[in-house]
């Protein structure tokens, strides 16, 4: 864990590679988003398509140093799959992503177990400041 917070792209070259993120997202164009933002840091990206697909991924214990996760999913939704994650690995950073940004979304999240929240539409600058607290 960094202790600088970083919050352009620019200053992410290279700095979170041998670390790897889980990306939850089912809209495959709010993915492409979040792994444009974070190409330039070569942070390794997993995308699941679904809280079934996370879970999949956290129980068969691969490598993951943090979850994006998005809290509207069909199935099992992001608040569900933070519950069981947090259950499996309490220490592992999930930051919420909602585009639900009405008052109590964010309590909402710490509630669920989420360690921290984005709503969306997403700036860039927020991403890398918030995911840089916790790598």
């Amino acid at each position: 864990m960094t202790n600088q917070v970083i919050d352009n792209i620019s200053a992410t070259t290279g700095i979170w590679e041998g670390k790897t993120v889980l990306i939850v997202e089912d809209v495959e164009s709010n993915y492409q988003f979040l792994a444009a933002t974070l190409r330039k840091s070569k942070i390794n990206i997993i995308w699941a398509r679904s809280g079934e697909e996370a879970l999949e991924w956290i129980h068969q214990d691969k490598p993951v140093d943090m979850v994006l996760m998005d809290v509207q999913l069909d199935g099992i939704d992001g608040y569900t799959a933070t519950g069981k994650i947090k259950a499996i690995k309490p220490a592992l950073p999930v930051i919420a992503q909602t585009a639900f940004a009405m008052k109590g979304e964010k309590e909402k999240s710490r509630l669920a177990g989420c360690d921290d929240y984005l709503s969306k539409p997403i700036r860039p600058s927020e991403l890398i400041k918030t995911i840089s607290k916790y790598l």
